[in-house]
C-alpha cells in the first residue's frame, strides 16, 4: 500500500444482500485507511445497510435502475454530488463496460473496477472471478491497493431485542424473498406447505417459532397464518420490527435462523447465528460461506445450480425446491 487514502468512494449497485456481502471490502479499507471518510453509493432500497454498519460514513441514493428519462437524471444528478465532494479514490463493482464510463465520469484521480472493454479508462482493473463466495468476489476489488485478506462478515444491529422475546430460546424463520425477484420469475422459495408443516413440526416439540417478513413477504406469512393463527408457539412479527436493523437483532438473538436465499441469509450470517438455508436453483457456493454454522438444505436436481449460472429465471418444474421439514429438523 503506497497511498494513504482520505475520502473514498465506494459503487455498489443492488440489493441489500449485495451490500451485506460488500461489508468485508468496507471493513478492510477502514483497516488500511482507519482515518478516511467512506461514503457509499447505493440504490434507495438499500440505504437501511448503514443501520447494520458503523463502517459507513456516508450514503449516495441513486435510483439508477428507475424507468425511462428518470433514469438519466438520477446518474446525473449522482455524477453532480459525487464530482462536489472531492473523492481520491473510487472503487465499483458491477461488470458491466458502464461501471468504468461511470467511474472516469467522476474526475476521481483513482479508479478501480472488474475488468472489461471499456476499463482503459480506469487507473486498476481487477480480474472478475465469478466463481468464489460472493464477499470474496468484491474483496479482490481492493487487491491492487491492499493485501488485506478477507475478513467475514461482521453486522452490528443498532436496535433492542423486543422485550417479549427477551430470555426466550427461538427459531427464527424468513421463508420469503424480495418482490423483485419474484417479479423477474426467479422463484427461490418452497410453496407454503414447506413452511406450515416445519413450524407444525418444531411446534410438536414445544419449540417457538419467531415468523419474520418485510413488505415483499405479506402473501406468503399471510397464507401461513391463515392456517396456524392459533398455534401457541408460532410469534408473528411479520411487520412488527422496526426496521432490518430489529430484524437483525432478532436473528441474532435467535439459536438459529432458517431461511431461503435472501438477505436475511445473509444478516444471520453477519451476526454469527446458525443459518439452515434452503436453496433451490441458485449457487450456494457463491452465496454462502463454508463452516459448521452454515447448514445448506438442497435436494439432488441434475439441473441445479441454473439460476444466473445457465439462465435468467427459473424453470416451471422446480424439481430443486422439493425440500422437506426433516432435512431441517435434524440440525435443530
Amino acid at each position: 500500500m503506497t497511498n494513504s487514502y482520505k475520502n473514498i468512494l465506494l459503487i455498489n449497485f443492488g440489493g441489500i444482500g449485495d451490500e451485506i456481502l460488500f461489508l468485508p471490502t468496507i471493513a478492510s479499507l477502514k483497516k488500511d485507511h482507519p482515518n478516511a471518510k467512506i461514503t457509499l453509493c447505493l440504490e434507495p432500497r438499500s440505504k437501511s445497510i448503514q443501520s447494520l454498519t458503523p463502517l459507513i460514513d456516508e450514503l449516495i441514493c441513486a435510483d439508477v435502475k428507475a424507468q425511462g428519462f428518470k433514469k438519466y437524471f438520477e446518474t446525473i444528478k449522482m455524477l453532480c454530488n459525487i464530482r462536489s465532494k472531492n473523492f481520491d479514490l473510487v472503487i465499483s463493482s458491477g461488470k458491466s463496460p458502464q461501471v468504468a464510463v461511470l467511474e472516469f465520469l467522476t474526475g476521481i484521480k483513482t479508479r478501480i473496477g472488474y475488468g472489461s472493454k471499456t476499463s482503459c479508462l480506469l487507473t486498476h482493473r481487477v480480474k472478475l472471478n465469478e466463481n468464489q463466495y460472493a464477499a470474496n468476489m468484491y474483496h479482490d476489488l481492493i487487491f491492487p491497493i491492499s493485501q488485506q485478506k478477507c475478513p467475514p462478515i461482521e453486522i452490528e444491529p443498532a436496535a433492542e431485542l423486543p422485550r417479549e422475546l427477551e430470555g426466550l430460546e427461538y427459531i427464527a424463520l424468513h421463508p420469503g424473498v424480495s418482490k423483485m425477484s419474484i417479479a423477474k420469475n426467479m422463484i427461490k422459495c418452497p410453496k407454503p406447505s414447506f413452511w406450515q408443516e416445519l413450524i407444525s413440526k418444531l411446534s410438536e416439540n414445544n419449540r417457538h417459532v419467531v415468523l419474520l417478513g418485510g413488505p415483499d413477504d405479506k402473501e406468503i406469512v399471510e397464507q401461513l397464518t391463515s392456517q396456524m393463527n392459533d398455534n401457541p408457539n408460532l410469534l408473528n412479527y411479520f411487520g412488527k420490527t422496526a426496521d432490518i436493523a430489529q430484524m437483525a437483532k432478532i436473528i441474532q438473538k435467535a439459536k438459529a435462523l432458517v431461511c431461503v436465499d435472501s438477505a436475511p441469509m445473509h444478516i444471520g450470517v453477519g451476526v454469527g447465528t446458525k443459518v439452515i438455508a434452503v436453496f433451490g436453483p441458485t449457487n450456494e457456493e457463491k452465496l454462502i460461506p463454508k463452516g459448521e454454522n452454515c447448514i445448506v438444505i438442497k435436494v439432488p436436481c441434475k439441473c441445479r445450480p441454473c439460476l444466473w449460472d445457465k439462465r435468467q429465471t427459473t424453470c416451471e418444474t422446480l424439481e430443486c425446491l422439493d425440500v422437506k421439514p426433516e432435512q431441517v429438523l435434524e440440525h435443530l
